[in-house]
């Protein structure tokens, strides 16, 4: 009973800000009451990450089973509260909890306009993101996964670029659309097991011919949220158009709910139809890996490369989960972890030039490294760890999900192998262009360089992007054992109906 609320509190504790937030805002829109709204969103985001440390003290990353348990009846409606953490989930509350602050003070300077507004969307937000991964009940996993789009929704809608209007309703309709046969098939699992909960459906079995429905339904929802080829054409337009915070945890968060879904439910809850599909999504990882690391190449939006390239990177998280081996869905794993670093800070890359010259064409750039050589060295760090250097956090994630591959099937490890060298392409051809080259855009010569602020964003994610690179156990270490047992159940699972099939 020690951690009995604790995960309650890292969940709502954004909520307290955001109400804080609305209180202090009635001061008005003056410099005295705005930077009163600025630190304190800060303030509040930076508790949330210390809040999650003591969850992580009291997390024993060695028992894949649910910990730090909470459940409460839901006002007598016969629906339950239930919240608890395991190997899986408990490395994105960390990663959600610590970017959040980097976000916040990113916007410090960049949003000048109903601040108040934007800060309490994003602390609703963090409370929504953090819930779909403590979340051990159906229905509240559903609420959480469904709510975080109407912050995301007004943060693009509102402060946004030129088409935010047209990328916040493709956002919102694309990813709705999906979740709605969630719905219908979160009801039909009620039917058939009397329960939301999700630590007994774990435990339920279901006949092969449901298995091959739900798993679609919920498949339809996850794929879009990832977003896998051909479901992505939301995200690049989505990116374009959000402010630089909003594209970083999009990046960074949002996307990972994809891929959390598959490895909570899709994996474990219908494994027959999991090891059915598996050839459709070896199919579906390839062509997003090849096809959107293309598109990467042509592209002329700085934001919009990246975007294409996360989708890329998102087709190793989903080839490695399939393929049901140990360092598959630990690359898969790791993957996402390194890419919630590696693409956060991308975005705000970006964000420094976008603030100094309010264009992210490529065109625009050129010789950046005479005037700004801060700039152009972590520029350079994390377009490597993009690529997948050795030595950086992006090496180790696909690295694991390669070698998965193999063990499966070495065409798909062979074909998902050529996303390498076109990341390779597309990255460097992107730094090339922007940091070297002659200084002679008029307009560039006196860009400065990374002020203070800047440099404390960026100092954390540089040095765990390299630590990580250099010493990935700790994150290995934190969902090995759910890793294991994932696995092991999966395989008795799908043994058992082989046998019951053929008696």
């Amino acid at each position: 009973m020690l951690g009995f609320g604790l995960l309650s509190g890292v969940t709502f504790l954004p909520l307290v800000g955001a109400a804080f937030v609305l209180l202090v805002s009635r001061g008005g829109e003056d410099e005295a009451s705005l930077r009163n709204i600025r630190w304190a969103t800060l303030i509040t985001t930076i508790a949330t990450f210390a809040l999650s440390l003591v969850a992580w003290q009291r997390f024993d990353a060695s028992s894949a089973d649910f910990q730090l348990l909470e459940e409460h009846a839901w006002f007598g409606s016969g629906l339950v509260y239930k919240m608890g953490v395991d190997g899986f989930s408990m490395p994105f509350v960390l990663l959600t909890t610590f970017l959040m602050p980097f976000a916040i003070y990113a916007s410090f300077e960049s949003v000048t306009k109903r601040v108040a507004s934007y800060m309490v969307a994003f602390l609703v937000l963090e409370t929504l993101m953090i819930g779909v991964f403590c979340a051990l009940d159906l229905v509240l996993f559903y609420l959480f996964f469904e709510g975080g789009l109407i912050p995301m929704f007004l943060i693009i809608g509102i402060w946004g670029g030129k088409r935010r209007v047209y990328a916040s309703f493709k956002f919102f309709l694309y990813t709705l659309a999906g979740s709605l046969l969630m719905l219908v098939a979160i009801l039909a699992m009620y039917q058939q097991a009397g329960t939301t909960d999700i630590t007994v459906l774990l435990r339920t079995q279901f006949s092969s011919h449901l298995q091959t429905w739900l798993w679609l339904a919920f498949f339809a929802s996850f794929a879009v949220k990832m977003p896998m080829w051909p479901v992505h054409t939301w995200l690049p337009d989505a990116h374009v158009e959000a402010p630089t915070a909003g594209s970083v945890i999009l990046a960074a968060i949002l996307l990972k709910m994809g891929g959390y879904g598959f490895i909570r439910f899709s994996l474990p809850m219908f494994p027959d139809a999991s090891a059915q599909f598996a050839p459709l999504i070896y199919a579906l990882s390839i062509v997003a890996i090849i096809y959107t690391s293309l598109v990467a190449l042509v592209q002329e939006d700085i934001k919009k490369l990246i975007a294409y390239s996360s989708v890329a990177h998102m087709g190793f998280v989903t080839m490695g989960l399939f393929t049901l081996t140990p360092q598959g869905v630990q690359g898969a794993m790791f993957v996402m972890i390194s890419h919630g670093l590696v693409s956060g800070a991308l975005f705000l890359c970006v964000g420094v030039i976008y603030d100094r010259m309010h264009t992210r064409e490529i065109a625009a750039y050129g010789g950046l490294v005479q005037r700004m050589p801060l700039y152009a060295l972590v520029f350079m760090v994390f377009t490597l760890a993009n690529v997948g250097l050795p030595g950086t956090s992006g090496f180790i994630g696909e690295f694991l999900a390669l070698a998965g591959a193999f063990k499966a099937n070495d065409w798909v490890a062979l074909l998902a192998t050529t996303g390498v060298i076109l990341s390779a392409a597309y990255a460097l051809y992107l730094y090339r262009r922007v940091i070297f080259g002659v200084l002679e855009k008029p307009s560039l010569k006196d860009i400065a360089d990374l002020s203070p602020r800047e440099i404390a964003i960026f100092t954390p994610l540089l040095l765990l992007t390299i630590y990580y690179g250099v010493h990935p156990q700790p994150v290995i270490d934190a969902s090995a054992s759910a890793v294991s047992h994932l696995i092991s159940t999966h395989s008795a699972l799908i043994d058992a109906a082989k046998l019951a099939s053929a008696h």
